[in-house]
């Protein structure tokens, strides 16, 4: 169902000049709490998010100035190439994370899948990580290489990865992790971000509208204020920063070609999972007027669910 290809490739001294990095965060400050997108009805006001940031810097029509030195890395890119056996490699996204205090790790999970036709954009997030873990949609799945780069070397901050598959043990990427970035396949191969120092308080919260940004003295010092009180401050190079980068991947022109001009529509989906659960014996039907149905939602993902990794540890995501 889910297939490994083989391990994530590990680089070393990915780029030359690391203030090119640090000036890159700074240009484009504020960050802001991960998870806005899938918790939208968090209480603005609540302190229920992690020290947690994320911003794009490349995505969709986005691409801020100086993101060409991840977007077009050609190290990566001939990594990707090497491990795919591809010809055609086609960077399209950019974004950083930046983290500290998570007394526990973040969750272990793949990433969000696409196909040609089908994203996020325009089709419900479950539907498509159904459509992934069903195996039905291999032919319409766009395969995407991921590179992760770390800035630093902090705290913890380990990266726990699965190249065997979710039912063998995970393999870890710590310590010195300083200017390294591992290529490969997050889409395919369960991950999870390890606990990330200070630990002296545990997992500090802060309200969705909190902002991660320089401090204005020009210290070098970071800085996060929530409603207009600073709540955590320290030299950058004691938070976690890492970079992702994604491409789209095909062997070849033509095989690019095909794949793009053999779209899938929403009532393509439903009749492919409507014909497999009818040769399974289940009464379970799609009813496109109803895709955020609890009820369909949950029979559909009984039918065909998500694996979970062995040795995973607790996420600050976890329900309490």
């Amino acid at each position: 169902m889910i297939r490994y290809s083989k391990p994530p490739v590990l680089l070393h001294d990915v780029i030359e000049e690391i203030g090119s990095v640090v000036r890159l965060l700074e240009h484009n400050a504020p960050y802001t709490p991960l998870g806005g997108w899938y918790r939208p009805d968090a209480d603005p006001d609540a302190p229920t998010f992690p020290m947690w940031f994320q911003n794009d810097w490349v995505h969709a029509d986005l691409r801020v100035p100086g993101a060409e030195l991840f977007l077009f890395h050609e190290r990566v890119m001939q990594a990707a190439r090497d491990f795919y056996d591809a010809q055609v490699i086609v960077p399209h996204s950019v974004y950083v994370n930046l983290m500290a205090a998570l007394a526990k790790s973040g969750p272990a999970h793949t990433d969000n899948p696409r196909f040609h036709g089908r994203d996020r954009s325009n089709t419900p997030m479950w539907l498509l990580r159904t459509m992934f873990w069903s195996g039905l949609f291999d032919h319409y799945a766009i395969v995407q290489a991921t590179s992760i780069w770390w800035m630093n070397d902090v705290e913890g901050g380990g990266f726990m990865y699965w190249p065997d598959g979710p039912d063998k043990p995970p393999r870890e990427h710590v310590g010195t992790m300083a200017n390294t970035a591992l290529v490969g396949d997050n889409h395919g191969m369960f991950h999870q971000v390890g606990p990330v120092g200070p630990f002296d308080q545990g997992t500090r919260l802060v309200t969705p509208r909190a902002e991660f940004a320089p401090t204005p003295d020009r210290s070098g010092d970071w800085a996060i204020t929530d409603h207009g009180t600073v709540r955590y401050q320290a030299p950058l190079d004691q938070c976690r920063v890492s970079v992702l980068w994604k491409a789209d991947v095909y062997r070849n022109e033509q095989e690019q070609r095909q794949q793009m001009a053999n779209t899938l529509s929403i009532p393509d989906v439903a009749r492919i999972f409507d014909r497999d659960l009818e040769q399974r014996g289940t009464d379970v039907r799609f009813d496109l007027d109803h895709l955020e149905d609890p009820g369909l939602i949950a029979a559909v993902s009984a039918v065909y669910p998500e694996a979970t990794p062995i040795d995973k540890a607790p996420s600050i995501f976890d329900a309490a």
